[in-house]
């Protein structure tokens, strides 16, 4: 098969191509310049609205992760609206160049993240709940909104609602690997909010699931399915590591840290479940979250 990847520098993005080279496939990068790649590139530019849609022809599915790293730093309004626009506008130049070409893809799979539900405490989230009305959601909304014109072309569209995604090659848990293994690891806030997670391999094994099955079309939640509070996984990882978990942090001080972005990502409770995958007979490597962790840091 011949798939485009969007985003194929990040963390997941790497992660997909990785995978279509093991089993001979071929991954093309829609890139934003030259670079020393060793997949075919197509050229983009969401920022001036330019995409090579000759580059974009032949393709027997789409994997769109492109977006800006909204765990970078404090949001201002610039940074908003870059992380806003980065996905949005991306999203709707991609699928209108998509609809444009000679023999349109046969399917899309479009990320999106939890963001869609917000601070929902203890509540089950699944695929039918309804969106928050923050920041990340109204982003969520209008980044899935954007894929119209794709759907108007006949492409079967994905929206993949990605949770924390975990490897030990970055994001959040590369991060934290550091403090934990100098025994500075603890409970964030009050340690009863829920994370959604999701082991990198398994996120890539779901694209893969997400294209090659032909009944998921829309939302469909991309997390394992047993979500854990933050003190559940703090005392996990602390186990893995062998490391004691004592220095909190207390809520004000992600506050006054982080500002609304560490609300939003810290502080927040989304507990989600992934009924469509699961309905769909997808089946986990890593369900549960201290296994997970063994074999990440391995």
């Amino acid at each position: 098969m011949r798939i485009l990847v969007t985003g194929s520098t990040g963390l997941v993005g790497e992660a997909v191509v990785a995978r279509l080279h093991a089993r001979g496939d071929v991954p093309v990068r829609l890139v934003r310049g030259d670079g020393p790649f060793a997949e075919t590139t197509a050229q983009w530019d969401p920022a001036r609205g330019n995409i090579d849609v000759d580059g974009i022809e032949g393709l027997d599915a789409v994997v769109h992760l492109a977006g800006e790293n909204i765990a970078s730093g404090r949001w201002t309004a610039e940074r908003k609206a870059r992380i806003r626009e980065s996905r949005v506008g991306g999203t709707r130049l991609l699928c209108e160049a998509l609809a444009k070409t000679k023999q349109p893809p046969p399917v899309l799979i479009s990320a999106s993240a939890i963001g869609y539900y917000g601070d929902r405490g203890e509540e089950l989230l699944d695929e039918t709940s309804p969106p928050a009305d923050d920041f990340l959601a109204e982003v969520c909304k209008a980044w899935e909104a954007a894929t119209a014109p794709a759907v108007e072309a006949g492409i079967r569209v994905v929206h993949l609602r990605i949770g924390a995604v975990l490897s030990a090659k970055g994001g959040a848990l590369a991060r934290m690997v550091t403090p934990f293994k100098l025994g500075l690891g603890g409970v964030v806030g009050n340690g009863r909010q829920y994370m959604s997670w999701i082991a990198i391999d398994d996120l890539v094994t779901a694209i893969d699931h997400c294209i090659a099955c032909d009944t998921l079309v829309g939302p469909v939640n991309a997390m394992a399915p047993n979500p854990v509070t933050n003190r559940e996984f703090t005392k996990a990882l602390g186990k893995v590591m062998r490391r004691p978990t004592l220095l909190p942090m207390p809520a004000f001080a992600v506050r006054l840290a982080l500002g609304e972005m560490g609300i939003a990502l810290l502080l927040t409770s989304t507990r989600a479940t992934p009924k469509r995958l699961l309905d769909s007979d997808f089946v986990f490597r890593h369900p549960h979250i201290e296994g997970a962790l063994r074999a990440l840091l391995a």
